[in-house]
């Protein structure tokens, strides 16, 4: 009849007969039962469905119990019904009364390699010369009858043994789950037909005050829904550009993974004998091996004009920009390596054109910065830029460093610009990302001079660790551009994965990025953690 149904049954997977009114049948004799004992054949899963249907409609009740059984693996089931390799060579040697060490392996086979020195061991045999005699008339096999009785109870209580077994690989260790079942309140040799609706008729006829009603269960979970997480990595990088932003910084493009020698080191004053640039630190691109000579690029120029204009409306600086002239900044960055200039002596040595241009992917995201200088010196003004995107570096992967990982650049264009006034920015910015009390080491950089690291506490690692670096453009990198001596820079940068680190307190940064990240990390933690 409408609105009537009954439990909706669990059949076995041979489909020959249904598992909760097997339980029931069980049950009607007896008080309690073992689930494993009573229903040895029957898979868990489909005695837990069984069981779970009967207790809502209070018809039984019932405890889990987790426990570990032993089973013996092919060789230790081998040992159980032939006995273990030392008692095959006591038995070998007893029989023939004596056998040379280097007859032993035809003669009793593979046990004789793990059987000779556990049954000198055990004292059952001995040397004799150059060959083995028994020690002893008889002997008890205690592995192969441990092993039988293993076989049969599912236990060890050694737990030496237990050890020892594990580690020879006899017996391996499976967890089973078990449950003590008994008789609920409500139970019945069959399952009663449940009424999912109170309807007109029912109450017309009376029949509600006699009907069994199926009981709402109002603590049931809904369906889990498989919907998408943000990576804390994204969470804090949106953290991070949300901070630029409110300061006044304009977003630089970061679409090129791949870079020339040129922007990634040489126009930021780095010698080509330096060791950022062996092949241990850097990846290098194959083929093509060689980038062209430094030359416009209409889309990231493009793109740039895009990010700075409404900048540029509120600052007033909406006007021509001088052509770039990319011939004499090569000209100059190849002047200042090898002969000096602009006030500098230089490194003085044979500069290659070949290296400059060798392609690779970028090690820093100051490749960019450079590119952006560069253009900033057709229009000099005071100008905050940052970026956040992957850089590559052939590191060796251990609990802080990655191969690779994401990098936060910012630099800040002004006149007269000071170091002191850089730190008060450091400060300040790290402050809007919980960190308090930057301590500052001084540093070296090719091309930032003074230059400092930035340190953070990690209560997790309870250490101080390296979050960032930072320094002042040196004129050999500025002035070759085109850019006035007084309009200095001072730049920074640092990795978003420490900073995700300290926030939500992971220790290992393979935990963060790469194959072990557990997912429920990723879908459970909350959306924002910096702490304002």
């Amino acid at each position: 009849m409408p609105g009537t149904r009954g439990a909706v049954p669990v059949p076995l997977r041979d489909g020959t007969r249904d598992v909760t009114q097997l339980i029931l049948d069980t049950l009607e004799n007896q008080q309690a039962i073992n689930s494993t004992e009573a229903f040895p054949q029957i898979p868990q899963d489909e005695i837990k469905a069984a069981l779970d249907r009967l207790k809502s409609r209070l018809m039984l009740e019932y405890d889990a119990v987790d426990e570990e059984q032993v089973h013996l693996t092919e060789e230790g089931q081998s040992i159980a019904d032939t006995g273990s390799h030392e008692w095959k060579v006591w038995d070998a040697i007893r029989k023939a009364g004596k056998i040379e060490m280097k007859d032993l392996v035809s003669q009793v086979g593979e046990s004789a390699k793990v059987g000779q020195g556990n049954a000198m061991k055990n004292k059952w045999i001995k040397k004799e010369g150059s060959a083995l005699v028994v020690a002893t008339d008889s002997v008890t096999d205690l592995t192969r009858e441990t092993l039988q009785q293993a076989a049969e109870s599912k236990t060890i209580s050694d737990s030496k043994l237990l050890a020892d077994y594990r580690k020879r690989k006899l017996i391996t260790l499976k967890k089973v789950i078990t449950y003590n079942v008994r008789k609920g309140p409500k139970y019945a040799k069959e399952i009663p037909v449940e009424h999912t609706d109170l309807t007109a008729e029912m109450l017309m006829t009376g029949e509600w005050q006699t009907a069994n009603f199926k009981p709402y269960n109002f603590k049931a979970l809904g369906a889990n829904q498989n919907a998408g997480a943000l990576h804390p990595i994204n969470k804090v990088r949106k953290e991070f550009r949300d901070i630029f932003f409110h300061l006044g910084f304009v977003e630089m493009p970061t679409s090129r993974y791949v870079e020339s020698g040129f922007w990634n080191f040489d126009g930021l004053f780095v010698p080509q004998q330096h060791p950022a640039r062996d092949l241990q630190d850097t990846f290098y691109v194959s083929d093509p091996p060689k980038a062209d000579r430094p030359r416009p690029d209409e889309e990231m120029e493009k793109t740039m004009e895009q990010m700075e204009a409404g900048l540029d409306k509120i600052t007033g600086t909406v006007g021509s920009r001088e052509p770039r002239d990319y011939d004499t900044y090569w000209n100059n960055v190849k002047k200042v390596h090898q002969e000096g200039g602009f006030g500098s002596i230089g490194y003085r040595y044979p500069w290659s054109e070949d290296e400059c241009l060798r392609l690779c992917l970028r090690t820093h995201t100051t490749a960019l910065t450079t590119w952006v200088l560069h253009r900033l010196a057709s229009k000099p003004r005071p100008a905050k830029y940052f970026s956040i995107d992957r850089v590559f570096r052939n590191e060796a992967v251990d609990a802080t460093h990655l191969a690779e990982f994401h990098q936060v650049e910012g630099v800040i264009a002004e006149w007269d610009l000071s170091l002191g006034d850089g730190m008060g920015f450091l400060e300040y910015f790290f402050a809007q990302l919980g960190i308090h009390g930057l301590r500052f080491k001084p540093a070296y950089n090719p091309y930032t001079e003074p230059s400092m690291e930035i340190f953070g506490f990690h209560p997790g690692l309870n250490k101080w660790i390296e979050i960032g670096n930072s320094g002042v453009f040196r004129p050999e990198m500025l002035e070759p551009m085109g850019l006035p001596k007084n309009l200095r820079v001072f730049g920074f940068g640092l990795s978003v994965e420490r900073p995700t680190m300290i926030k939500y307190g992971v220790n290992n940064i393979r935990d963060l990025v790469g194959h072990k990240v557990d997912l429920n990390f990723i879908e459970q933690n909350a959306a924002v953690r910096l702490d304002k």
